[in-house]
């Protein structure tokens, strides 16, 4: 028999460490290759981790909620082979000073980003001698909320030798007093999107107090602190998609019976946005303070809802470089992971501009909101059947046209009217000058 250490994998360049929301094998159960051993979150994204061995589970290292980093050995399976296999894990945790945590920062959060950027747990001085330490999860959640050291010093851990859990701080941060001072400045002025507590509801009232989901906390503070950020400035033009609705009715069962899948209008206008965005790569960018950072590769994240009514983005990486076949085997394959919550943390991460389907819900336009720190944000609008002009040799004539709204919001500190527009511009051609004979 041979013990082999189950540890946590690498789940994306800035994701560090995980909580274990479930364990889906006990001690003693049967463990088959790839088959799931526990239920992970990050801040953004729940999924499983299969065991790459075969064998039984003989030890659990963790408990429901703890923090896992990445690395770390989580649990052990013994296996039928004969070959002992070396699974020691070396402590390397750094000791940060008091002086490295700092106050909650202005910037904006990275809706993209996972929310941690510290590998090492943290320490915080607590007396003479003694030193508490902190996880980065636990530090990233007090940093947010503006939690000082006072206070975390002062939280009552549950953990393991008192530490002080992910649950611990949320708790805490759910019932501290609020401060007295309501005076306006411009130094306490702040946007607070959490909701209301201690509603002073009657007994006979209709309404009911909804208490915001993880993802949607998330969600509203990244929406508000982009607002706060971004010069926000929307373009619109109406596109006439006649010639691709008409090529998509031809093709789309021969294409779904060669290719296995069904082709949407989406992986269409992806490809067309990936094409702009190479003709226009100042779009392609992302503002980090007064710097910017121009992109390389163009990585278009594609807004998808999900069961709970929240928008999660998953990213296509890569996607001028597709052609239509594998464009729409990524966006069927993103959309349908998404919706299962499925995706991995990596798949979330990396994004440099962002396109996000209003049209589905019967909107013929909309606002968007620019996706933190990306510059610009593409609303495509339902397709409608309407009365067009028709321009001819012969003269003008009125019909029958397939036609849309791009609504296109854009950063005006750094991307200005003219190029804003010209991005629309050369999508409209684009789609326009779609060939009704392509082959796939």
């Amino acid at each position: 028999m041979a013990k082999f250490e189950l540890k946590l994998p690498k789940m994306g360049e800035s994701v560090a460490e995980a909580t274990i929301n479930s364990w889906l094998k006990e001690v003693g159960d049967n463990v088959a290759v790839d088959e799931s051993v526990i239920e992970i979150s990050t801040d953004k994204v729940d999924s499983d981790v299969p065991s790459e061995v075969s064998g039984v589970l003989i030890e659990k290292k963790f408990d429901v909620d703890s923090i896992v980093e990445v690395g770390q050995t989580f649990a052990v399976i013994e296996t039928d082979s004969n070959s002992e296999i070396n699974s020691e894990v070396e402590d390397e945790n750094e000791l940060i000073n008091e002086d490295q945590f700092t106050p909650p920062s202005q910037e904006p959060d990275n809706f993209l980003k996972q929310a941690i950027s510290i590998t090492t747990p943290v320490s915080v001085s607590q007396g003479d001698n003694q030193k508490r330490f902190y996880s980065p999860l636990v530090k990233n959640i007090a940093k947010k909320e503006g939690v000082k050291i006072e206070e975390l010093n002062n939280i009552i851990g549950s953990g393991k030798e008192g530490r002080v859990t992910k649950r611990d701080i949320l708790k805490y941060i759910d019932n501290r007093p609020k401060p007295a001072d309501l005076s306006i400045s411009k130094d306490n002025f702040k946007f607070d999107s959490a909701p209301a507590k201690n509603l002073n509801l009657s007994n006979n009232s209709s309404e009911e107090i909804i208490e915001m989901s993880r993802m949607g906390k998330i969600i509203s503070k990244h929406m508000v602190n982009s607002l706060q950020t971004s010069a926000h400035v929307q373009s619109f033009i109406e596109v006439d998609v006649t010639r691709i609705w008409e090529w998509r009715k031809k093709i789309k069962a021969k294409f779904q019976e060669n290719n296995g899948e069904k082709i949407t209008f989406t992986p269409i206008f992806m490809e067309a946005v990936a094409a702009a965005l190479k003709k226009h790569p100042m779009l392609n960018i992302s503002v980090d303070g007064e710097s910017i950072i121009k992109h390389k590769n163009i990585n278009i994240g594609m807004a998808t809802a999900i069961g709970d009514g929240n928008l999660i983005v998953p990213v296509i990486k890569l996607a001028d470089q597709l052609n239509l076949i594998g464009m729409t085997k990524r966006v069927n394959d993103l959309a349908k992971r998404a919706r299962n919550n499925k995706l991995d943390p990596d798949d979330i991460q990396g994004g440099t501009y962002t396109v996000t389907n209003v049209g589905s819900f019967g909107s013929i336009m909309g606002t968007p909101i620019i996706n933190q720190p990306q510059v610009g944000i593409l609303a495509l609008g339902a397709i409608r059947k309407v009365p067009s002009v028709i321009e001819t040799n012969e003269g003008d004539f009125i019909g029958i046209r397939q036609k849309m709204f791009l609504s296109h919001s854009y950063d005006h500190r750094v991307v200005n009217g003219a190029l804003g527009g010209q991005f629309l511009k050369t999508l409209k051609d684009t789609l326009e000058s779609w060939d009704v004979n392509r082959q796939i």
